[in-house]
Order: C-alpha cells, then structure tokens, then sequence
C-alpha cells in the first residue's frame, strides 16, 4: 500500500513575496449594484475626493446621455428640479441635463488585517494588504438639494404678497440668557449622540484626488509596485518561519476572551457577570444587594454544579442566620470609615444598632420601630432602613420578619444552626453591655400559644374519624331537623369564616414555624378549629361534603381554598330545587376538615412577601394518599414546594432520581407534573398560586 506521501504528491512550489510599497495606500473597490461584468473602466471619472481617517471616497462619473438607454425628458426634469430655471455658478448639472452621477463609499469591514491583494508573475506570488474595503453605491444627495429648492420656492411665493411699504415692526424686547455649566454625565450623552458623531465627521476635510484611468501611464507605474521591490529573504522575515512558529501562527494558542461590559448603571452587575467572579464575591454580591435570603434560593441563584458546603463555608463570612434565613452583616453594608447616606452616623454605630434588630428577629417575628428607636438610639431615617433590610410593614402590627422561618434548612444543617447560635450568644452578650438590657425584658409574655402540643396529621385524622363515628346519630337528627326548616329551592353558599379567631383575615398565611405553632399542627388548624373539636361539637363534615371533597380531589390532586370554594358553589347551583339542604351553612372551617378527612394534607407554600395572593389562595392542599404507586412521588414533589414558591424542572428531576433512581422515564415526569404543577416562563409552581 501506497504511503500518505506517494498519494499526495507536490506538483509545484511557489514562492511568496510580501510587497510593502503600498501597503498604507491599497484599496479595493466594490460596486455591489453593478453586474461584474459591467465595469466603470471606461466611464469618464470627473472627479474624487477622500477623507483617510474615515476612509470615505467620492467618485463622480459621467452618464452617457446619448445612449438610447437614456430618458432625455427625466434628466431634463431633474436637473430643472434640483437647479431651478436660472443659471448660477454652483448649479449640480449646468448642461440643464442629468448628466453625471455620484458614488459615495462605506466600509464593508473595519478589520482587513486579513485580507490582501495578490499578483502572480513568472512561479512568484505577491501579496500586498489591503488598507480598507470600500463598497460604492450611487448617492442620491441630488433629490435632497431639489427638495430644499422646491422649500425656497414656496416660501418666496408666500411672502410675495407682503407690501414693500409696510411700516417697520415694532421693537421687541430681546431676554438673554446663559446657559449653566455643562455636568460630566450631559457631556458623554452629547459627545456619544449620533448628532455629534455626523459634526464630528463632517469637520474632516475632504482631500481631492486625481483619477488616472486603466491603462494611463501612471496607473501602469504604479501597478509596479504591487510586485516586492527587494526579493532577500532577510527582508521578508515575516513570511520565514519556522515549522513551530507557522504551526502557532495557524493554530494559536487559546486565550482568555476579553468580557465587554455593557454599559449600564455601576450599581447594577448581570447574572453573567456575576458568574466571573469567584464564589465568594458572587455570594458577597447577592448577599449585599438582597440583603436576606433562603439558602435555596441562593443556590439557585450561584451557577449548576456549585458544592453546597463550599456555598455553606462563604456564606458564614458575610451573612448571619435569623429564623432559618440568612441576613447580610452589617459591617458588609456599612464599611469601616463610612457613614450613614441619611444622618451621616458612623458605621461603627450603625452596625451596632443593626446587629440589635437583628437579634430581635432571632427571638421573635414583630418589632414595633418606636421600641427599637428607643433603645438604640439611632434617628429614625437609620432606624427604618435597617427594617426595611429583613422586615415587612404591617398594618397596625409593626414589622413581620421578611421571609418564613426555613425549618427544612435548620433540620439539614444542625452543625451550621449551632454555630450560628453560638456566635448570637456573643453578640448578645456585646449588645447587653452597650445598649444596657438584659434578654428576659424581650421575652414575649402571657404566650401559651407556644407551648401547644403538635399533634401529626395521621393522629388528628384517626381521632377525626372516630369522634365522627360517635356523633353520627345527633348528626342525621340535625341535618333531617333543618331540612325540614329550609324553604325549598332556597341558594346555598358557602360561610365565610376566618379559619380561627387568633388569625387576621387580611393577612396571608404565614409559613414559619413561629406561625405553625400559633396556628396548631401541620395542616393550619388551631387547636379549637380541629376536626377533632369540630365533631366533639356535633359540626363534623356532611357526607355528601366529604364526597363532593373526594370526587373534586380525585380529578385536581393539587387544590387552593379559593378553588374548591369556587367549584362548590358551582356544584350547589347544578343541584336540583329542593336538594343540597345537608349542605346549608357549610363553613370555611367544615370544608377544610372535609379536606383533610379525605386522604388530603395541607402544603405549606411559602408565598413571597410581595405576593398579593388572598389568604384563601394561599391556603392549598394536595392529595396525600390515594394507594397508588404514585403516591410516593406526589409527597416529594410537596416537599419541594413546601421549601420553594416555584422551582425548576431541572430541580425535581434531579430529586425524583436521587429518591426513586434514574430509570424514571421523563413521561412519568411530565404526567406528575401535569397533574400537580403548571408551569410559567420556565418556572414550575403548584396549581393555583401561579402569580400572573
């Protein structure tokens, strides 16, 4: 077999010279609205000018008029438009014929450091660079200089009824006035305007040139030079190299690419410039920028792949943990040898006064902003700023911590939680000394709340079921006595009650722990508004309730308050006239244990702060246990819900194949959820609270 070599033979070598005469002063021409096999060698060139340092050329070339391609009346017509009957020295045509055209260039590329012309004479190829690559097209400056005549006729023509002998005008009083000094930010919007760019260009001077045609003498002349005129190799270095310098020179090596920032405010940094930074800038970043923050949402925010204990290990240098959440420290905000932008305070003692409110939320959720101004000390403008860094303004309730307190990451991370607490300990003991307190004035009074007992889901549900069962017979007897009460055809609605007397109908749910032991056990309920309570009392969900709750579930696995509510009311007005009176007064209360007496729990979303959810929307339950094969799955997806507001697809199949492993195939995915989720701008969240 034949070798590489034998099959690739070299048939001719050619030597190539670089040619350095016009290397400042070569420049290819392009007609692009001319066929290329119509040329202007033979076209009269009157004149050309060029500006270099814009590389703009102007070429004026002759039209041949007695062509019989030629429309004699159209020339006549446009040079009578553009210069008028009379005869003047600067007229464009002064044959009072269209009889010369104008070509004017642009650069069909700023970078010709590639390209070059090249002439082969006698086995030898020189190659001389281009300075630029102009592309001419015809200009068509004529039709404005014939709208600019038509403009001056008219307004001769208005002002020619004017009376001669009109009496001067009266004097008027003239106002000066003087302009303020220009700011630096109004300088570079003018100096960047597109108006100051065309007075820039047309401030060049033109450099008028003399046209020489193909086959002059002096083009012929000049052509020479496109040939090297010394053929040493010593003076063509830059075409010797050697094997290794030509292998670099075709295959370069890899450099980093120079990142152009787009021009912006410098307070605002893109997620992709963000990703440039080393990790701990980027969470120092998005720390001081967002001020308070979920764990997890802070890794969704860092780039895939990212280590969590590495994320873990920067996030103690800059953030401090409140409730499960994490704040930014002080001293990151308020740099040493600052002060406040309201008061002017010193950092020292602003980071002092921040540390106290943030130790707060770390026993309660409320502050009222006139305790915390009073102990310490700070004016008022300071002391709001702080709150508005981790709180939220309530209505006739002072400000709520943020976010909800985040249990899942306290669970997941005891050793941080630890830590954590180890450090507020110190600076309680610091804050103690300066502000003159002690911890046990802030320690909330009279809150037996706190102290209630939790009691799961299955425990409520068991002694729900039982206590129903006991009260069935007083049961029948009071749905048969206001059946019989009720007027036939009468409408029935649902009861809008609050869910217990301690919870504020105006506001949200709230999705802390703090909240989950005000309001009873994981389900939401308080503990005079359980089920269990509710039969005790002879209100226990009616049976065709619990069956309307079933059937409603077994269609939409995930459900707000708000919808069931909706769908009820629809399935009251279907019923027939004198059917539903079982259904009379159905309470909020009633409807939700019927919830939760139907294999359903509810999830607690974390609704962001700005949501403008109603209380019964953020109120969603999901089923919980249906003896299928996808129950499993339905769980874990409320999970990740009940620590995210929305979360990505990547997100859940990553979670589903840690837990059931990778062979789950992505149709099994997409119909879980499509039955619990809908999706919006790339995010998924859980029927109902998708924010529009």
């Amino acid at each position: 077999m034949a070798s590489g070599e034998d099959d690739d033979p070299v048939i001719e070598e050619i030597d190539v010279y670089l040619a350095k005469s016009l290397a400042e002063k070569l420049y290819l021409f392009q007609y692009p609205v001319r066929p290329s096999m119509s040329t202007y060698d033979d076209v009269n060139h009157l004149s050309a000018k060029i500006k270099p340092k814009q590389q703009k050329v102007e070429l004026e070339m002759a039209i041949n008029t007695l062509s019989p391609n030629y429309c004699r009346s159209k020339g006549e017509q446009i040079a009578l438009n553009v210069d008028g009957a009379t005869y003047e020295e600067t007229n464009t045509y002064s044959t009072k014929i269209m009889d010369k055209q104008t070509f004017t260039s642009i650069q069909a590329t700023t970078n010709t450091s590639r390209f070059a012309a090249a002439v082969f004479r006698k086995g030898e190829l020189h190659i001389t660079p281009l300075q630029g690559i102009l592309q001419l097209r015809p200009s068509f400056t004529y039709l404005d200089r014939a709208d600019g005549k038509q403009r001056e006729r008219d307004a001769a023509n208005e002002g020619g009824d004017s009376s001669q002998d009109e009496a001067e005008e009266d004097v008027k009083a003239i106002t000066v006035r003087f302009s303020r000094p220009e700011s630096e930010q109004a300088r570079q919007r003018r100096v960047q305007s597109y108006e100051f760019l065309q007075r820039k260009q047309a401030e060049e001077s033109w450099v008028h040139l003399h046209y020489h045609s193909l086959r002059d003498g002096r083009s012929e002349h000049e052509r020479q030079y496109l040939y090297c005129q010394n053929m040493d190799a010593s003076d063509n270095s830059e075409l010797v190299k050697t094997p290794k310098e030509y292998l670099a020179m075709l295959m370069p090596p890899m450099a980093e690419e120079k990142i152009v920032r787009p021009t912006g405010p410098s307070n605002v940094l893109s997620m992709a410039q963000l990703r440039t930074l080393p990790l701990a800038e980027q969470i120092k970043t998005l720390m001081k920028n967002v001020k308070v923050m979920p764990f997890a949402n802070l890794m969704g925010l860092l780039a895939s792949g990212i280590d969590s204990t590495a994320v873990l290990r920067c996030i103690q240098q800059v953030a401090l943990l409140v409730q499960g959440n994490w704040v930014v420290k002080s001293d990151v905000l308020y740099p040493k040898n600052t002060c406040s932008p309201h008061s002017g305070v010193p950092a020292e003692l602003l980071c002092r006064g921040r540390d106290f409110v943030m130790w707060r939320f770390t026993l309660e959720r409320w502050l009222m902003r006139k305790e915390v101004a009073a102990i310490i000390k700070l004016p008022p403008e300071d002391v709001k700023d702080f709150l508005e860094h981790m709180a939220v303004p309530r209505i006739n309730r002072g400000w709520e911590f943020a976010l909800p307190n985040d249990g899942n990451f306290i669970k997941k991370h005891p050793d941080v939680t630890h830590r954590q607490q180890m450090l507020w300990l110190g600076i309680q003991s610091k804050l103690e000394k300066v502000f003159n307190f002690n911890k046990d004035d802030f320690i909330p009074k009279n809150t037996p709340l706190q102290e209630s007992v939790h009691v799961s889901g299955e425990q409520r549900l068991k002694a729900a079921q039982e206590r129903a069962r006991q009260s069935q017979t007083s049961l029948q007897r009071d749905l048969l006595a206001k059946k019989r009460e009720a007027p036939p055809g009468s409408d029935v609605q649902v009861k809008q009650e609050p869910l217990s007397d301690g919870e504020d109908g105006e506001q949200p749910m709230d999705t802390s722990a703090a909240a989950a032991s005000l309001n009873g056990g994981v389900n939401g309920h308080s503990g005079a508004g359980s089920p269990a309570s509710d039969h005790a009392n002879g209100t226990a969900p009616p049976a065709e309730l619990r069956d309307f709750v079933a059937k409603t579930f077994k269609k939409d696995s995930v459900l707000t308050l708000s919808e069931l509510k909706r769908l009820f009311n629809l399935h009251l007005a279907s019923l027939p006239a004198g059917h539903g009176s079982a259904l009379m007064a159905v309470s909020d209360r009633m409807l939700q244990d019927a919830i939760l007496l139907s294999q359903c729990k509810q999830i607690l979303v974390p609704f962001p702060p700005q949501s403008t959810a109603a209380p019964d929307e953020q109120k969603v339950f999901g089923v919980w246990e249906t003896g299928d094969a996808w129950d499993k799955h339905r769980r874990l997806l409320y999970e990740l819900f009940s620590s995210n507001f929305r979360v990505r697809r990547k997100v859940i199949q990553t979670r589903l194949a840690q837990e059931f492993g990778d062979d789950l195939a992505k149709t099994d995915v997409d119909r879980l959820l499509k039955e619990c989720c809908g999706s919006l701008s790339g995010w998924w969240y859980l029927k109902g609270t998708t924010q529009s």
